[in-house]
């Protein structure tokens, strides 16, 4: 068993409109971060690109070919405000989607225990079948339908940590009792859901943080709420979407967390994918708009993944 890292140099083909804060830079210092020597004995590993098989299970196929369509060969597509297409856009959301699909492969078939998926554009605000939020295709969720119609699961657990609500993987999951969505995230903030009413099917479990909310708080909504939540649907697999952007350096929200408490939040999410599913732990990079912020506290997911893969 050990540690992969899934990435591809196409993420940095998605360009943004100059001022944007999902911007190429941000991988850039990802990568740099796990280039670092403790890294030295994770396992490297391109992304593909997802196949439109894969894609469809989370999303229809008129939206599919909608993307497509909107796809520019030069300049700036813009789909809202927020969320943007270059040429290279549709390629680098595709290889974010399959390293999703990768690493749920690798971690069923215990090639490795824990992968995170170094990739862009992230995933969790994508919906069925609206593009927002910086975000194409739902790649936390295309990972979780994957493991359940390619392998045979009956129970996926995915963790939220972003500031942001993953309303994408949300909006996929709300009758999908198989998947449990538990996500913490600042209230009020875009894009407006989680609030702790909004269950679907029994498997959404939000927790909200006021503007100013640090670690303390936070581990609170994760130790009383959210992680008992995840115990008790006894996952077969354990998905992350992997926000670093409640770091206090952040400059889209107001959430004051540090290095520190994503490095408990990762050591706990381990303990219980321990206990359920044999340690297996996927985990895909979602925001983090501070550069400095991003490249720490990926690091320090990453080395908490890597030493319970070990």
């Amino acid at each position: 068993m050990s540690f992969a890292i899934i990435s591809h140099t196409d993420c940095l083909r998605h360009v943004a409109p100059p001022g944007h804060p999902e911007r190429v830079a941000r991988i850039e210092a990802v990568s740099a971060a796990l280039d670092d020597s403790v890294f030295a004995g994770a396992q490297r590993i391109e992304a593909p690109l997802a196949e439109d098989a894969a894609i469809l299970r989370a999303h229809p196929e008129s939206y599919l070919r909608r993307l497509e369509g909107a796809s520019p060969a030069e300049g700036f597509a813009t789909l809202d405000p927020d969320t943007h297409m270059s040429p290279g856009t549709l390629t680098a959301a595709r290889r974010a989607a399959g390293a999703n699909v990768l690493a749920v492969d690798l971690v069923m078939a215990g090639a490795a225990r824990a992968v995170f998926c170094a990739t862009r554009p992230p995933g969790h605000h994508a919906e069925r079948e609206t593009a927002m939020g910086f975000c194409f295709f739902s790649n936390a969720a295309i990972g979780a339908l994957h493991a359940i119609e390619a392998h045979g699961l009956s129970r996926v657990a995915i963790a939220d940590f972003d500031v942001h609500h993953g309303n994408g993987t949300q909006n996929v999951f709300w009758e999908e009792s198989r998947v449990l969505f538990a996500s913490s995230h600042q209230s009020p903030l875009y894009p407006g859901s989680g609030m702790p009413h909004e269950t679907g099917a029994g498997n959404i479990h939000n927790a909200t943080l006021p503007p100013g909310a640090g670690g303390a708080a936070f581990r609170k909504v994760w130790e009383e709420n959210l992680l008992p939540a995840i115990d008790a649907h006894a996952p077969e697999l354990l998905i992350i979407s992997a926000g670093f952007d409640a770091h206090r350096r952040d400059p889209l929200a107001q959430l004051m967390l540090e290095t520190e408490d994503f490095t408990w939040i990762t050591g706990k999410l381990c303990d219980l994918a321990a206990t359920h599913c044999g340690g297996r732990v996927v985990s895909t990079l979602e925001g983090g708009y501070d550069l400095d912020g991003l490249a720490v506290s990926t690091a320090a997911h990453a080395k908490v993944l890597m030493e319970r893969a070990s």
